[in-house]
C-alpha cells in the first residue's frame, strides 16, 4: 500500500510539473527544436530545473545507508550501455522531436487535449506492444 500511494504522489507531482513547464504541449518541444527559427528555451529551463534536482540527489544518495523505499539502491553503469539501448535512445530522440511529445508528457495530455494526445498515447502503446511481440 505504502509504495502505491508513493508512486501516485510521484507520478502526480511528475505530471503537474510536466504541465506547469508547458511539457504537454507539443509546439514547446518543436519550438525548442527549432534552433534556426522562433526558438523556444523553455524545455531547456525544465531540463535545467531537472539537472539542478539529480546534482543534489547524487550527492545525497552516497551518504543515505539504502533509499528510503527499497532495501538497495539500483544505479546504472556503464555497462548497461548496449546498442539495443543507444538505438532505442535514437529512436525516442526523433519520435520526441516529431510528436513532441514522450511518454509522460503524452499521458499527461490526455487531459488537456485529449483527442491529439490519445493519437500518440495510442502508437506509443502499438510500439511497445510491437516490441514484446518481436522479442521473443
Amino acid at each position: 500500500m505504502r509504495a502505491n500511494v508513493t508512486s501516485l504522489v510521484s507520478g502526480t507531482l511528475f505530471g503537474a510539473g510536466l504541465a506547469l513547464g508547458g511539457m504537454t504541449n507539443p509546439a514547446r518541444v518543436r519550438g525548442f527544436l527549432d534552433l534556426f527559427g522562433n526558438w523556444d528555451p523553455t524545455l531547456a529551463f525544465v531540463m535545467g530545473g531537472a539537472l539542478v534536482v539529480m546534482a543534489i540527489a547524487w550527492q545525497i544518495v552516497p551518504r543515505m545507508a539504502r533509499p528510503v523505499m527499497a532495501e538497495t539502491f539500483q544505479l546504472p553503469s556503464k555497462s548497461d550501455l548496449t546498442p539495443r539501448l543507444i538505438g532505442g535512445a535514437a529512436l525516442f530522440g526523433v519520435g520526441w522531436g516529431v510528436a513532441g511529445l514522450c511518454p509522460g508528457p503524452g499521458i499527461a495530455a490526455l487531459v488537456i487535449e485529449p483527442v491529439s494526445a490519445a493519437i500518440f498515447v495510442v502508437a506509443m502503446l502499438a510500439g511497445m506492444a510491437l516490441v514484446r511481440l518481436t522479442e521473443g
